[in-house]
């Protein structure tokens, strides 16, 4: 029961916190220990970055904020070569640096569709120690689109150099909340992957809950307690749009868009209180019953083939995770057994992975479960109250909410531990992150 209690607990914590609308920064509090050298030199003349925005710098701050690269400091830098041709490469070999990326930014002229000025970005990317062209390649972005087209230059840098797709050019959606009880200020916000371009998506004087981004990235699913009443609802982010699509009569919380985009997984609770998770068609409004038992089912999440789903349940005496197939006579699987409480799944995008709440000392922390294996388990956070895991894109970081100093932050820990983040608000407090699909 203190367990179930727990469980249930949660989210009135989540909701009983500060947060804040500011735009987040990034703090780097653990990188990985082998972390790649590169020199990243500035595109342009001080004269026309000034005129527009600093692409390399931004390009370096994302790489460095990844954890899995050490930027040589401008300070450091020696010469500006703009193109491979001009690389003195025994210099930035006795730097220590195993990568070099180049480019120039020129601008083209005013666009007459736009009326701002467009720019041709040139980039190369180059091995130091074998002196081997990596990658070219050439963006054209006018001074709106001039951030963009950064991010772009360092998915593609580390991409080429891990093997990884970056992550940089995606997005996260997050809860925030302004003001104290009873004038509290709830809103949802959209933000780059880095915490930069907040946009306010919905505002509330009642509580909003649980985003969860469409496949398509283009809507997003969430909880409003608009007239005090639990509702869920699916909302177009270019139009502003939204449509209620769950005010049944009790709880209604946890929605998760199926892989095709046609269908949420949601909790609702029956007559008699007990929550249960169901699958609604948002085109015919069927609704389908996928759990039926006593205990506790919640926080549903669907299985990349959209034929099963991974949900929370307390049916065994306490919180863990199961997964149940969607045919008529499929049956719950259990998943997790190592400790007393194990909550929230959130699969790895390339479903070897299964991200969720564990408590540890005392603690709630985020852990991984190895599908592969089905058994081992890795606690990556290590604060008093880390919950909502959600995968990035490429499944290479794990963003989650969390505490520091008693106020809500969100933070970041790389898929295998070694590396960690925070992203601090300069104002309230945030939580409930989830990010968006490629």
């Amino acid at each position: 029961m203190k367990n179930l209690l727990k469980f249930s607990s949660i989210v009135v914590i989540l909701l009983l916190s500060q947060q804040t609308r500011a735009e987040l920064v990034v703090e780097i509090t653990r990188g990985q220990s082998e972390a790649i050298p590169i020199a990243v030199i500035p595109f342009a003349s001080a004269e026309v970055t000034n005129a527009s925005f600093d692409v390399a710098k931004l390009v370096s701050a994302d790489l460095t904020r990844s954890g899995r690269f050490k930027t040589l400091e401008h300070r450091d830098i020696i010469e500006e070569p703009h193109a491979g041709s001009n690389i003195v490469f025994d210099s930035w070999r006795r730097l220590g640096n195993d990568y070099i990326l180049v480019g120039s930014m020129q601008p083209q002229g005013v666009s007459q569709a736009v009326g701002q000025e467009r720019y041709n970005i040139t980039f190369e990317l180059y091995n130091v120690l074998t002196r081997q062209r990596l990658l070219g390649y050439q963006i054209s972005a006018n001074n709106a689109g001039l951030r963009s087209a950064g991010h772009q230059v360092a998915d593609m840098v580390f991409e080429k150099i891990l093997g990884i797709r970056g992550a940089f050019s995606s997005h996260i959606a997050y809860i925030s909340v302004l003001g104290h009880l009873p004038l509290k200020t709830y809103r949802l916000i959209v933000a780059d992957a880095d915490g930069a371009n907040p946009r306010v998506v919905m505002q509330s004087n009642e509580p909003l809950m649980s985003p969860a981004w469409s496949p398509d990235g283009q809507s997003l699913a969430y909880v409003s307690f608009e007239g005090r009443l639990a509702s869920i609802y699916v909302q177009q982010l270019k139009s502003g749009e939204r449509h209620l699509v769950s005010a049944r009569a009790g709880v209604n919380q946890a929605p998760a868009w199926s892989p095709d985009g046609k269908k949420l997984a949601l909790t609702l609770s029956t007559r008699s209180g007990n929550l249960d998770v169901y699958v609604l068609n948002l085109e015919t409004k069927m609704l389908t019953r996928i759990t039926d038992d006593p205990a506790i089912d919640t926080e549903p999440q669907w299985s990349k083939d959209g034929q099963s789903l991974y949900f929370t349940s307390d049916r065994a005496g306490g919180p863990q995770i199961y997964r149940i197939g969607l045919g008529a006579n499929d049956r719950p699987h259990r998943l997790t057994f190592q400790g007393s409480y194990n909550a929230r799944p959130r699969l790895s995008p390339d479903e070897s992975q299964l991200a969720f709440v564990t408590q540890e000392e005392g603690s709630y922390r985020i852990a991984t479960l190895d599908l592969r294996s089905g058994s081992v388990v890795q606690v990556l956070s290590k604060g008093h109250f880390d919950v909502s895991p959600s995968y990035a894109p490429n499944g290479a970081v794990i963003i989650y909410a969390s505490r520091d100093h008693g106020r809500g932050v969100l933070a970041l820990a790389s898929a295998d531990g070694h590396v960690q983040q925070r992203l601090v608000s300069s104002e309230g407090e945030v939580q409930e992150p989830a990010w968006a699909p490629f």
